[in-house]
């Protein structure tokens, strides 16, 4: 059991959290403000969804690694995985990563079902297909013949899964539309994702070289990678201010609401500790923290919306 927890890697569960949260209590501030209710029991399967999705994930990206031989060449390194350690066979993890896509299918059955049926019969097979899509792209990193991990396209699927899809999906699960101004905060937690998958990526770097997985920062090479980073961990903040600029909080002088600003000084000191590192094996210390400060920047940002907001 033991090696089956360390397997599901949940210290990446802040990353998918983020979203779930920022999306779903973004929309209850603004059912309060249009006279709307709000449903925690969609809420909840929302999260239990997304433990699901995040654990599959991490499961398939284990099986996929370890197949291929890609973390045999990494496992004195910080994270040795189940696979390539010989902790957990390559046949029961695959059989492990068929059950939690059934999971994750039957749970995402139940919570589309709560939110949408009778009235929204469209939108149900919408999302159905969007969730299939969600299972497809949790085990595509590295499973198959070509996995989008191994092409570097890792950080464009994050984009739009922990960011787009995240926010925006789980927003309409309660008010059943769409608002630009919702892509914004998207973007933020879709933002600090990558700069999550990039870190790994450029403390893996050599050993990606070796094994033949050509990771986005590989393609780039480590300082312009370097540089990605320092951008990535920039906007986010940027621009949940702009969007809470957008709801008038300053015209309102309704300043608690921009609570998540205080982000800006851990922000600014784990950017500049980032770009000390002499090798890229100490940037591990970061991915933790990183993942931490995405979950603050989606809890400080719906705190301020639904408790410091008139």
């Amino acid at each position: 059991m033991k090696d089956w927890i360390q397997a599901a890697r949940l210290r990446t569960l802040p990353l998918s959290l983020s979203g779930i949260i920022m999306g779903s209590f973004i929309a209850k501030w603004r059912l309060y403000t249009e006279g709307g209710t709000w449903d925690w029991k969609i809420f909840a399967l929302a999260l239990l969804v997304t433990l699901l999705y995040q654990i599959l994930s991490n499961y398939a990206n284990d099986y996929g690694d370890g197949v291929k031989g890609t973390d045999a060449i990494r496992a004195t390194e910080a994270e040795a995985r189940a696979v390539a350690s010989g902790k957990i066979t390559a046949k029961q993890m695959k059989n492990a990563v068929i059950l939690f896509s059934a999971l994750s299918f039957v749970a995402t059955l139940a919570l589309l079902y709560l939110a949408f049926i009778p009235e929204h019969m469209n939108e149900f097979y919408i999302f159905i297909g969007l969730g299939v899509a969600c299972i497809l792209a949790a085990i595509g990193y590295t499973v198959g013949k070509k996995p989008y991990g191994y092409m570097g396209l890792g950080d464009l699927f994050v984009f739009i899964f922990f960011g787009l899809v995240s926010v925006c999906g789980s927003y309409f699960l309660f008010t059943k539309t769409f608002s630009w101004d919702i892509l914004l905060p998207a973007a933020a937690v879709g933002m600090m994702s990558m700069a999550v998958l990039n870190l790994n990526n450029m403390r893996d770097i050599e050993s990606d070289r070796l094994s033949g997985k050509n990771s986005f920062a590989l393609r780039i090479g480590f300082k312009n990678a370097m540089i990605y980073e320092i951008v990535l961990l920039q906007l986010p903040v940027i621009l949940i201010f702009v969007f809470l600029c957008l709801q008038g909080f300053l015209q309102t002088q309704q300043y608690y609401v921009f609570i998540v600003m205080i982000l800006l000084l851990p922000m600014m000191k784990i950017r500049r500790q980032i770009m000390s590192v002499k090798t890229p094996r100490e940037l591990d210390p970061f991915l933790k923290q990183v993942g931490i400060l995405t979950l603050m920047m989606a809890v400080l940002t719906v705190l301020g919306l639904n408790y410091f907001s008139n």
